[in-house]
C-alpha cells in the first residue's frame, strides 16, 4: 500500500490526510481492488475535515468525516452503476461531479484543480474500459467462431454415380 500510496501523492495533496484515509480504506478495499487516486478537498478557508474522494479500479468511494474527524462516513459506486463524470474549474478550486444510472448526482467542492484532473481522467478510462471488455469480448468470440468453422473438417460430399448420356440424341421434330 505504501508503494501505492507513493504514485498516488503529488504536491497538492497533504500526506497526513492521505495516510489517515488509505488506513481506514484497508480495510474496506476488495480482492484485486487497487486505490488508483485519492483527492483531497481544500476550502479557501482553513479545511479542518475535508471530504475525500477516491477511485480504484473497481468503483468510486465517498470518505466523509462525521462527529469531528472521529468516524468517517464511506459510500461507494461500482463503475457498472457510474453514467458519466465531470470536472468544473472555478478560481478558487474545481468540482468533480458523477451521475449515476439512477439519476443520482454527486459532487465534491474545493478540490485542488490538478487532484480534480486526475480524477476525472481515472474515470473516464474506467468507464471506457468497462465499455471495452464487452465490445471486445464480442469480437473475439466471433472471431473463435469463425476460427472454430475454419478448423472444422471439411464435409464429406456423398457421390451419386451418373449415366453416361454422351451418346444420347435427340428426336428429330419432323417426324
Amino acid at each position: 500500500m505504501l508503494d501505492n500510496l507513493k504514485k498516488i501523492l503529488n504536491e497538492d495533496q497533504d500526506p497526513k490526510a492521505i495516510e489517515k484515509i488509505t488506513t481506514k480504506l484497508d480495510n474496506l478495499l476488495m480482492s484485486n481492488e487497487e486505490v488508483g487516486y485519492i483527492a483531497v478537498q481544500k476550502k479557501p478557508a482553513v479545511t479542518i475535515f475535508p471530504d475525500s474522494i477516491v477511485v480504484t479500479n473497481k468503483r468510486i468511494i465517498l470518505c466523509k468525516p462525521k462527529n469531528l474527524g472521529l468516524s468517517m462516513e464511506f459510500i461507494d459506486y461500482d463503475w457498472d452503476d457510474i453514467e458519466a463524470s465531470f470536472v468544473k474549474e472555478g478560481i478558487l478550486g474545481s468540482d468533480f461531479t458523477f451521475s449515476t444510472k439512477s439519476d443520482l448526482t454527486h459532487t465534491v467542492e474545493y478540490l485542488p484543480k490538478n487532484q480534480a484532473r486526475k480524477l476525472y481522467t481515472y474515470a473516464k478510462e474506467q468507464l471506457e474500459i468497462l465499455k471495452t471488455p464487452k465490445a471486445a469480448t464480442i469480437v473475439h468470440e466471433q472471431s473463435q467462431a469463425l476460427d472454430a468453422e475454419i478448423i472444422q473438417e471439411p464435409e464429406v460430399i456423398e457421390e451419386i454415380p451418373t449415366e453416361d448420356t454422351s451418346h444420347f440424341t435427340m428426336p428429330s421434330l419432323n417426324e
